[in-house]
């Protein structure tokens, strides 16, 4: 067993990596790198472990089921074309890496770092030279063809594209099975065997899917918009995700306070655009979760009780709006800062309204379905999968938990006289 690595996955089981393999020895030697190690410190739903306790699980574990994904995907789609067997070592490293460039707490420092983490995914793949030089050795192309599928519109590779990016790719394949485990729901259940054994070529070449596999794919996309309102939307998240934008909000106004703060957390917050690979590397949650103990414990208001809520979990509260009229919820808004305000509250920041959307469906960026005769879009051929096509909207008040009997009685007061 000298030459295997076995990854004991709850998702997949055994993931077993064979460095005889050149394309599975390019993929040890990829985990193996300082970078990729990273990935055990960033956890794959951010927040949510503040709701959903199981929730604990890293990028690390995600990255490997998603190339475990696209192993077994390939090894279906060279039935159908033996020549797709030349994008190998691509999709491999692709499906492996493509979430290299996360910052702290997964999508959440999207919203708090204003971090880009495709652009970082191709900057490492492209600039980090123990990832470049492993491979080089493979296909001196390799980074740059790589890179070039992390960028949302570039098409080089239709079917490459498709796999790594798109409405029924790797990625969400296994985070649905992954998160929907973690979180011990089981609104994730996929049917990936019956997915993946309908994938085929269509005469664009691209991948598309046989029609035995549309009440599967059917189940995913269905299973996926249910994640999304009951998990990833959550308003425990939404609560959470809004304190930590606050924090760094905070820390910017107050610039001149001074406050523990490292090097490269001070890249991340006050110059982004001079953040370089080493300071990138630096910051993963174990960093960002150290800072906020410190500011916690050190620093002034409301930046030290804006942590203690997070860090301890007194968050503020939530409750949906989505029913009233627009005018209404601003009327709500107001009642709610006028609270604050008489609690000690800065109403600017410990009080808002957060409002989300969401799509089930997006059918330009969708596989289609072929029969050997006829090619179709996933929404004409099943009703069902149109009706996620509409997108979905839904507001919160926030506010501190003192003024919470208040703010629920305004609610129903103005729910009852619309």
């Amino acid at each position: 067993m000298g030459n295997k690595r076995i990854f004991h996955d709850p998702i997949h089981k055994e993931i077993i990596i064979d460095s005889r393999k050149p394309e599975e020895s390019m993929i040890m030697e990829l985990i193996d790198t300082l970078v990729f190690q990273r990935l055990r410190r960033i956890k794959q739903l951010g927040a949510a472990s503040l709701l959903f306790h199981g929730a604990e699980s890293s990028r690390f574990t995600h990255s490997i089921g998603v190339f475990c994904i696209a192993r077994k995907i390939y090894e279906r789609l060279i039935e159908s074309d033996p020549k797709f067997c030349t994008n190998k070592f691509v999709l491999y490293g692709a499906a492996l890496l493509h979430d290299l460039g996360h910052g702290p707490l997964s999508h959440t420092s999207e919203t708090i770092f204003d971090h880009d983490h495709e652009y970082w995914s191709k900057n490492l793949v492209n600039n980090y030279s123990p990832v470049t030089s492993i491979l080089k050795k493979f296909d001196n192309e390799l980074p740059n063809k790589i890179g070039k599928l992390f960028e949302s519109k570039n098409l080089f590779s239709r079917p490459l594209k498709t796999l790594i990016s798109s409405e029924i790719d790797c990625d969400r394949l296994d985070y649905l099975l992954r998160d929907s485990y973690n979180t011990g729901t089981n609104y994730g259940l996929v049917d990936l065997e019956r997915i993946i054994s309908a994938l085929t070529f269509a005469p664009d070449g691209n991948i598309a899917v046989k029609p035995k596999g549309v009440i599967a794919i059917e189940h995913f996309l269905v299973l996926r918009n249910l994640m999304y309102r009951t998990i990833y939307n959550h308003r425990i998240n939404e609560i959470s995700t809004w304190i930590l934008e606050k924090i760094i909000n905070t820390i910017k106004k107050n610039h001149a306070e001074k406050i523990f703060m490292d090097k490269s957390l001070y890249k991340w917050i006050f110059t982004p655009k001079n953040i370089n690979i080493d300071d990138f590397i630096r910051n993963d949650d174990i960093t960002f979760y150290y800072h906020l103990m410190r500011w916690k414990d050190e620093s002034f208001e409301p930046l030290s009780t804006l942590c203690k809520m997070f860090i301890d979990r007194d968050l503020l509260k939530a409750t949906e709006i989505s029913f009233l009229s627009k005018l209404k919820r601003l009327e709500i808004l107001a009642f709610a800062r006028k609270l604050c305000e008489q609690n000690n509250y800065d109403s600017e920041i410990f009080c808002g309204i957060k409002e989300k959307s969401f799509k089930g469906f997006e059918s330009n960026n969708s596989l289609k379905i072929w029969d050997g005769t006829y090619q179709n879009s996933l929404e004409n051929s099943s009703a069902l999968i149109k009706t996620l096509m509409r997108s979905e909207d839904i507001s919160f008040i926030i506010y501190p938990r003192e003024i919470a009997k208040e703010i629920k009685h305004q609610i129903s007061t103005s729910r009852n006289n619309p």
